[in-house]
């Protein structure tokens, strides 16, 4: 018998999370806080009161009678009409009386080419390859007409969303009765990876581009159209802005550095006001080897030294798309070789949903880094373009860009992405900002002799062009003294007053010499919303306002509006985050598959997405999922009498053993094998808006 089609090996390269690459001196956050705190603050030891003391000012984020500043009455009824719902364990989406739910376009459902239909033990890769993709995230309602990203068809439209990453296990018939963890891989006895199996896992990332229709009896379902479309680990790729042609991408596949292969850990995303779409590379790194000697570019960024995440480079046919995982040198120079390799991932890619030949396009001038998304300020006439992305890794960073050419809306488009100013966030003591420009040349940013540094000193760090800073984009805010945060994921902005909202999901590296009156948690287990006001109310402005919104957490140890989170409320890892038309602040939340229903996290249940009314402190859980998932990504049809939000990896909380029995912890949505990853269509009885 051949000796690859027994006696498996099993591997786990781990998750595919971030070691912690940050060894820079800049001040975290909770150093940060702790500086402004007062010493009354401090020797009143009430979270509540110190968390008032501190923002109670100019932005009224937690206010209360003790604040200085009285919190501002409010103008309208609250933005909130539905009761909240209790926590949930079930293997089941849970929403509030009076609305209904639906499950649309699950991993493996067909869209294009023959329409392979969904079987995980048979499917080929070239099948995943015309299927939607695993591990649904961020995602947007394009309405049919194409000419705006908000209005529009609230009946028909293009879907557009991001699937993360995989589960070997739950793909392959190789895996059936195997002790499987969500992050190990078989391996054949020889030590190589079927080459059939990584195509699928390739193909289950990436982007699916969906048209859907709400049909006569109220249902959503997919249409056939030209236009439906995946994006894969695979698919050809432009390189635009400074990094294009640099010899930082130089690669066997492009010698001259202007394209590559494929998009890897698409998170979040972003919307641009020219009707595209951005999908958002994240964890990307540990999908690299490098077996050898690693550059400042592998280093910072944290690629492997032991193994790929899914051992992409081991595929038994040798083939280029493969390999090009293992980035050891191994050649005379760059363009020889795939050392180069992961200097094309790390960044923000444009696709236009509507031009289904159209190449995808990777923006270089937003920065390299693990990109959760992108948000954008509300577009205006003859102004800047300027959006805001978070670096999702602990003790890493906030970037806003500003471009360099004016938005004008009938000659808009991803060019206004390719030039301008990159900054980084630095959060001051006493609640005021900076935006520190990432500009080569300018303060720090500037050649020393050898144009080489270690990682670990930043302050020795050099660098030799503008396309250098981008490709070491977290070397280059380290130089300039940003802060560190506890790990930023999504951020979005108020559609009425400009302010910008971030989560800070959590940060277990946070130490027990960092806790004071204001941040009382060792290993910042709950997380936080932080927001901004732009200095003078303009979005290019280098300097901002700040305040914390919600500290995350149980009733004992949370706070919103100066009170604790109540039970109707409490929550725990924001991450998902997006505010609708008329306001309403939607927080989507990620608690861990290792800690989830365990501990003191059993208390929260299964992750959740709740509703606020920032002007009102109405806040209120408006939907529980299933077991072992995480809810995220979320859009209402122009209408806001539907919503879209995604269910992902439900079932994660499986151990190997019991995949091995066959005894599954969460099969949700109950209509196969395995727990597929899905999108919900959630509408009110009566017709109306959402969350009202």
């Amino acid at each position: 018998m051949d000796p690859k089609t027994h006696d498996l090996i099993i591997v786990d390269n781990g998750n595919g999370d971030e070691p912690l690459s940050n060894h820079s001196n800049n001040p975290t956050f909770a150093a940060i806080l702790e500086k402004r705190l007062s010493r009354r603050d401090v020797l009143r030891g009430s979270l509540s009161v110190a968390v008032v003391g501190m923002f109670g000012a100019s932005l009224v984020g937690c206010n209360s009678s003790s604040s200085s500043d009285p919190a501002p009455t409010p103008s309208q009824p609250s933005l909130l009409g539905f009761s909240a719902i209790p926590v949930s364990d079930a293997d089941d989406v849970r929403v509030p009386s009076g609305y209904s739910y639906q499950v649309l376009i699950p991993w493996g459902e067909p869209i294009t080419g023959n329409f392979p239909p969904f079987d995980p033990l048979t499917n080929t890769g070239a099948d995943q390859g015309s299927q939607v993709g695993s591990h649904h995230d961020g995602m947007h309602f394009f309405p049919i007409e194409g000419q705006d990203p908000y209005e529009g068809s609230s009946v028909e439209g293009l879907l557009v969303l991001n699937h993360e990453y995989v589960e070997p296990r739950y793909m392959h018939a190789s895996a059936v009765g195997k002790s499987l963890s969500r992050n190990a891989f078989p391996v054949q006895a020889d030590g190589t990876r079927a080459a059939d199996e990584i195509l699928t896992e390739m193909n289950g990332h990436g982007v699916s581009i969906v048209r859907v229709t709400k049909q006569s009896n109220g249902q959503w379902a997919v249409v056939a159209d030209a236009r439906n479309r995946r994006i894969t680990a695979l698919t050809p790729m432009e390189l635009s802005g400074p990094v294009r042609g640099s010899d930082l991408v130089k690669t066997k596949y492009s010698p001259n550095g202007t394209r590559t292969r494929g998009t890897l850990n698409n998170c979040a995303h972003g919307v641009t006001p020219w009707n595209t779409y951005l999908t958002c590379e994240e964890n990307w790194a540990g999908y690299f080897v490098n077996r050898g000697e690693r550059p400042r570019e592998h280093a910072r960024y944290g690629v492997s030294t032991r193994g790929a995440r899914y051992g992409w480079d081991l595929a038994d046919n040798g083939a280029d798309e493969y390999v090009r995982f293992d980035v050891t040198a191994k050649a005379a120079s760059a363009a020889e070789d795939y050392r180069n390799e992961p200097n094309a991932q790390g960044w923000i890619v444009e696709i236009d949903p509507f031009a289904p030949d159209s190449t995808p396009v990777k923006r270089t001038a937003l920065g390299r880094f693990a990109h959760e998304g992108m948000v954008f300020q509300p577009p205006v006439e003859g102004q800047p373009v300027v959006g805001y992305s978070g670096d999702d890794a602990i003790n890493e960073y906030i970037y806003k860009f500003v471009s360099a050419q004016p938005y004008f809306k009938a000659t808009a488009g991803g060019h206004l992405l390719d030039s301008g100013t990159l900054y980084v966030a630095k959060f001051n003591a006493d609640g005021t900002g900076e935006w520190l420009p990432l500009v080569f040349g300018t303060g720090p940013l500037s050649p020393i002799p050898d144009n080489q540094g270690d990682p670990e000193s930043p302050g020795q760090i050099g660098f030799a062009s503008q396309a250098d800073v981008l490709v070491n984009t977290r070397l280059a805010a380290d130089v300039v003294g940003a802060t560190k945060m506890d790990r930023p994921e999504w951020g979005a902005v108020d559609p009425k007053t400009g302010r910008v909202y971030f989560t800070l999901t959590n940060n277990t590296a946070r130490t027990a010499d960092q806790v004071d009156a204001a941040n009382p948690r060792p290993n910042s287990r709950w997380g936080h919303i932080i927001r901004w006001e732009e200095g003078g109310g303009n979005p290019t402005a280098t300097t901002f306002n700040w305040d914390i919104f919600i500290l995350a957490g149980p009733p004992e140890d949370s706070q919103f509006d100066g009170q604790p989170l109540t039970a109707d409320q409490f929550f725990n890892s924001p991450d998902g985050l997006w505010f609708d038309k008329d306001s309403r602040l939607w927080i989507q939340t990620d608690i861990s598959e290792s800690v989830m229903n365990t501990g003191d996290f059993a208390q929260f249940g299964n992750n959740q997405m709740l509703a606020c009314d920032p002007v009102n402190k109405d806040l209120r859980r408006f939907l529980t999922g299933p077991l072992g998932q995480e809810i995220t990504g979320v859009i209402t049809t122009p209408d806001q009498k539907t919503m879209f939000m995604n269910v992902q990896h439900p079932g994660a909380t499986t151990s190997p053993d019991e995949f091995a029995a066959g005894n599954l912890k969460g099969t949700w949505p109950h209509n196969a094998r395995y727990g597929r990853s899905a999108t919900v269509v959630i509408t009110k009885d009566d017709g109306g808006v959402i969350g009202t």
